[in-house]
């Protein structure tokens, strides 16, 4: 107690409790509020029941002794806050030299344990400039992991907990992982015991603890947790390969027993996990299939995802089974069955591990898949797929570099009257192939279509396309021509950057004049009125099943496509397998078996 307080204590002015109290804010003590933050007590009256106090953010604050008793809170001179008080200087020294001690000491303050945002708000601005927080925190981590003074979180709503101090390294990697409370945290603990396998070598008890509560875990998270009861096997097995006395017990559950149960599932289960991890899952498959694991590992390869896809594709070859695989990826290719993870990935690879698979027909398969997934309800699962193939501007070279004529105009005429691309992306695509392949030119130029029948469209689709040809000869023309002579005035053509790009989207707008004239010369209107809806016609809505979903898909011209309703060109692929199909048809729509229930005028 303070010898001015004990004195009024002595007297009988104040009881003990309040003395006690009262001592704590004595010159030179700490104390803590809530709006001010941390204050040191710099000066008191008692008699006048006053007293003065540094805070943080209000220096040389009078308060009164009650007030001021009543609102703060005691702050032991170690404590973290007080620290910035008194020993700023230190505190920013650790910061570059030692940054586990400072990070501790901030935990011994506050309990042991604090939230990530709770350390920014002790350490941003006052002990470390916000600009060079983020930097230095990466590296805390790396050295506060190192140290195992602490356990740094893997996710932001997740603690930072001080060690103890009295357990070793050995004991505190083990403690880790029998305090995880799921599956995953379970093996990201069992990694870090590998990666410092040193520590715990020599405790054999341990490693046997560990591997049997991995077998207890992974029996009781099998159903809901599939991926990662295998991530956690994999951990074991990665155990048991550094561990010189780890040996399972004959009852434990092995990897390729899990797999064998489970082999239905585990294509969708596995692609949460790294690639290195699905690696081990599949090199596993042999144990468990025997003779079969070729066929029972091409069975989850369209359903593993982008990484799992490439390590089943490596461990084929590297096992000298890449005819296994090829054989499957052509069946599929031609057959139109594979999912866009796998044909992104051929695209990818089509210079090295696809190389033997990567043709024409890719890019047919690409664009009905592309077709097939526009047409379907429910999110798109192609996205990824449609992004690639138009921004890799090497890709459709590449596809059709080894076509004969005949098979380039196939894959040109179903990319240019598909409805997957918008018209400036399709236009572009198609750009793209002519050039790969000039005997498609004629496939944009009209000339295919004046050898034939005239395109039939709705009116209010020659209307729109009459009014956007309007806008291009009545304003978007002369716009360019005032744009041309406005560049021109600034002299020197050589250098005129203005100049240039305008006399080059002359050229484009010229071109699409002649596109529009071109396509109104070669169209016949209809209002698709008096269409008997005896067979899928030009005008017909027709109802399909497919494995018991229906569908309804409207059939029109050939500029009235609206995939997100439903709306498809007589000319695409899709429609070109429907028409002429009665109700009771089984019908193959882009390698999907349908069959046709109803069929009705669209304009009745």
């Amino acid at each position: 107690m303070h010898p001015d307080v004990a004195k009024l204590v002595e007297a009988g002015r104040i009881s003990k409790e309040v003395g006690e109290r009262l001592s704590q804010l004595a010159p030179g003590k700490f104390c803590l509020h809530k709006n001010w933050g941390a204050g040191k007590v710099k000066s008191w009256d008692i008699q006048a029941g006053k007293l003065v106090i540094d805070f943080e953010q209000n220096e040389n604050q009078e308060m009164g002794l009650k007030f001021a008793l009543q609102k703060t809170e005691v702050l032991d001179e170690d404590h973290f806050r007080a620290q910035k008080l008194e020993s700023m200087g230190e505190l920013r020294g650790l910061v570059k030299e030692d940054p586990v001690a400072l990070v501790v000491r901030i935990l011994k303050s506050l309990g042991g344990t604090l939230k990530l945002d709770q350390l920014e708000r002790e350490l941003i601005g006052s002990v470390i400039p916000e600009a060079d927080y983020k930097k230095w925190w990466e590296g805390a981590k790396k050295a506060l992991r190192e140290s195992r003074a602490a356990v740094v979180p893997t996710k932001r709503t997740e603690p930072l907990v001080l060690r103890d101090e009295n357990l070793t390294p050995g004991e505190s990697l083990v403690s880790d992982y029998f305090e995880a409370k799921d599956l995953k945290t379970k093996a990201r603990a069992l990694e870090a015991i590998i990666k410092d396998f040193s520590h715990v070598r020599d405790d054999a008890e341990a490693q046997a603890k560990i591997a049997s509560d991995i077998d207890a875990t992974v029996r009781k998270g099998i159903k809901l947790h599939l991926g990662q009861a295998l991530d956690l096997l994999v951990g074991r097995n990665d155990l048991m390969e550094v561990s010189d006395n780890l040996v399972l017990e004959d009852s434990a559950l092995r990897l390729s027993d899990l797999i064998q149960t489970e082999s239905t599932k585990i294509g969708d289960e596995l692609g949460s996990l790294p690639a290195a991890r699905q690696r081990k899952v599949f090199e596993a498959y042999p144990a468990a299939f025997g003779d079969t694991w070729v066929k029972e590992i091409l069975g989850i390869f369209d359903t593993v995802g982008p990484r799992g896809l490439a390590e089943i594709a490596k461990l084929l070859i590297e096992e000298e089974k890449s005819d296994y695989l090829y054989v499957f990826l052509r069946t599929h290719i031609t057959g139109r069955t594979l999912g866009p993870d796998s044909l992104l990935w051929i695209c990818r690879e089509r210079k090295k591990l696809a190389e033997p698979v990567f043709d024409h027909e890719v890019g047919n398969a690409v664009l009905s898949l592309l077709e097939r997934d526009a047409m379907d309800s429910g999110p798109r699962k192609s996205s990824r797929l449609q992004t690639y193939f138009m921004e890799d501007k090497e890709l459709i070279a590449d596809l059709l570099e080894k076509a004969d004529a005949n098979e380039a105009k196939n894959f040109g005429r179903k990319l240019h009257q598909g409805q997957i691309f918008p018209e400036l992306d399709r236009k572009s695509l198609m750009a793209r192939v002519i050039k790969a392949a000039p005997a498609t030119q004629d496939l944009v130029s009209g000339e295919a279509e004046q050898s034939s029948n005239d395109v039939i469209t709705s009116w209010d689709s020659i209307d729109k396309r009459k009014a956007e040809y309007k806008d291009i000869v009545d304003n978007q023309i002369p716009q360019n021509r005032e744009d041309i002579k406005i560049a021109k005035s600034y002299g020197d053509l050589r250098e005129n950057a203005e100049y240039h790009m305008a006399k080059d989207n002359q050229k484009v707008l010229m071109r699409r004049k002649a596109d529009h004239e071109k396509a109104l010369s070669n169209v016949q209107g209809t209002d698709f009125a008096d269409i008997e809806p005896d067979a899928v016609k030009i005008g017909t809505v027709v109802t399909l099943d497919a494995g018991g979903k229906k569908k309804e898909m409207t059939i029109l011209g050939a500029w009235d496509s609206d995939p997100d309703n439903d709306v498809i060109s007589y000319l695409s692929e899709m429609a070109q397998s429907l028409l002429g199909s009665q109700v009771g048809d089984e019908v193959d729509v882009v390698n999907q078996p349908m069959t046709v229930k109803a069929i009705k005028a669209y304009n009745a």
